[in-house]
């Protein structure tokens, strides 16, 4: 068991790592679309990267439509793995629309043996991701 302090450090340790491992400026919240932005998630029990659309339910409608009307070349040229879920629920309640991709293995963050396939998974899957978002902005943006 870790103390509160303990994972805080392991967690900022973590990222940094990450950080100078795969030194590059990603998109995340810089996309120009309201409400849509992309997402590293990594806990004690799994990790994942996604696109998350968190913005009010006309907009979130609006774009969520246009993801599902490029799904199959998301995962048919970009992210087979892809699991699009437009009811998703955050911890805090809050309702959102969600595109991610899971890293299978078991993983936890305050497991450093577990760490380096965490960061090439968020390096590989991520990129794809982005790849994706960039080929198909524009239709999105529309």
């Amino acid at each position: 068991m870790f103390s509160k302090e303990e994972s805080r450090l392991l967690r900022e340790e973590f990222w940094t790592s990450f950080g100078k491992s795969f030194p590059r400026k990603w998109v995340l919240y810089n996309t120009k679309i309201k409400g849509l932005s992309f997402k590293f998630y990594f806990d004690t029990k799994k990790a994942f990267v996604s696109l998350d659309l968190e913005d009010d339910l006309e907009n979130r409608i609006n774009y969520w439509g246009k993801l599902q009307s490029l799904q199959s070349i998301l995962k048919d040229e970009y992210l087979p793995e892809a699991i699009f879920e437009e009811e998703f629920y955050l911890d805090n309640g809050k309702e959102i629309s969600r595109v991610y991709v899971p890293l299978e293995q078991k993983v936890s963050i305050h497991n450093k043996n577990t760490w380096r396939d965490t960061m090439v998974f968020f390096n590989t899957y991520m990129n794809l991701f982005e790849t994706f978002f960039e080929e198909y902005k524009d239709i999105i943006k529309a």
